[in-house]
């Protein structure tokens, strides 16, 4: 998959991730649309390195990891603004 950041960071997920790094992204894919709060999203992200695929043990966060999940934190940042903004 390619992946494009706000930035304008450009990633192939095949190439620049590993399986474990990919694993993780996919669960962090869904929390960005989940979490009620930044807190909540980086104590999941923290698991999901902790763990591992599987429980196979620590993911270690490459750059291009950290790229990534930086962009998804901005994308819930908005999500979170915008839904306090529709609040009465």
């Amino acid at each position: 998959m390619i992946y494009t950041t706000a930035r304008g960071e450009l990633f192939d997920t095949d190439k620049d991730l590993s399986a474990p790094e990919r694993h993780v992204l996919q669960k962090l894919f869904l929390w960005k649309d989940l979490a009620p709060g930044m807190e909540e999203f980086r104590a999941r992200k923290q698991e999901a390195l902790r763990k591992g695929w599987g429980d196979s043990g620590p993911v270690p966060e490459s750059p291009a990891l950290k790229s990534i999940i930086r962009d998804l934190e901005e994308q819930l940042t908005r999500r979170l603004r915008a839904e306090k903004l529709k609040q009465p």
